[in-house]
């Protein structure tokens, strides 16, 4: 049985003369009054929204509270 892999892409964005208010996935300020990252994943094939986040900071912190990273390795071998 395969396993399913979710592929993550990081997305920093330019600041923008947009008004519309979009809240950090971690913190809940405004993104858009900083230097926002936009994360998306794969699903189906397809690019999903899967996060904004003021800068990589407040993404580091998302990662680190929600523990996304325990157990990932990029094909890691123990010798």
């Amino acid at each position: 049985m395969a396993q399913s892999v979710a592929r993550f892409f990081v997305l920093a964005r330019q600041r923008s003369g947009v008004t519309d208010a979009i809240d950090c996935t971690y913190c809940g300020s405004d993104v858009r009054r900083h230097d926002p990252v936009f994360v998306e994943e794969l699903e189906a094939g397809e690019r999903v929204p899967a996060g904004a986040f003021c800068n990589y900071a407040c993404l580091s912190s998302h990662i680190d509270a929600a523990g996304l990273a325990t157990g990932a390795s990029c094909e890691w071998r123990p010798e």
